[in-house]
């Protein structure tokens, strides 16, 4: 698929960009973050990585959406919050009845 990213044209297929992270070590993420195998990794790296070019002559939005439109999963920065557990009926009911006094 063609892409743009940087004003230069990339011609890029999911089975490349999963051969140029291979091997790879994920950065921590500390905004928006594509899902390439099992690991999470920051979209800046990934389209260092892809197009071999310095972070700052790109935006995220330009490897985020050439990322999703190969397929891959991307998250931004806030969606990555961790979830609240859902309590089990015990706890609920417990919760709702309170604690004795004493």
């Amino acid at each position: 698929m063609r892409c743009v990213i940087a004003r230069f044209p990339f011609d890029l297929s999911k089975s490349e960009v999963l051969a140029s992270m291979k091997g790879v070590k994920p950065e921590p993420i500390t905004g928006e973050s594509v899902l390439i195998g099992r690991r999470h990794y920051p979209v800046k790296q990934v389209g260092e990585v892809i197009t071999r070019q310095d972070r700052r002559d790109f935006t995220s939005g330009e490897v985020t959406r050439a990322m999703s439109r190969l397929g891959f999963t991307c998250r931004n920065g806030h969606e990555g919050a961790p979830t609240v557990r859902a309590l089990t009926p015990l706890q609920t009911a417990s919760a709702l009845l309170g604690r004795p006094t004493t």
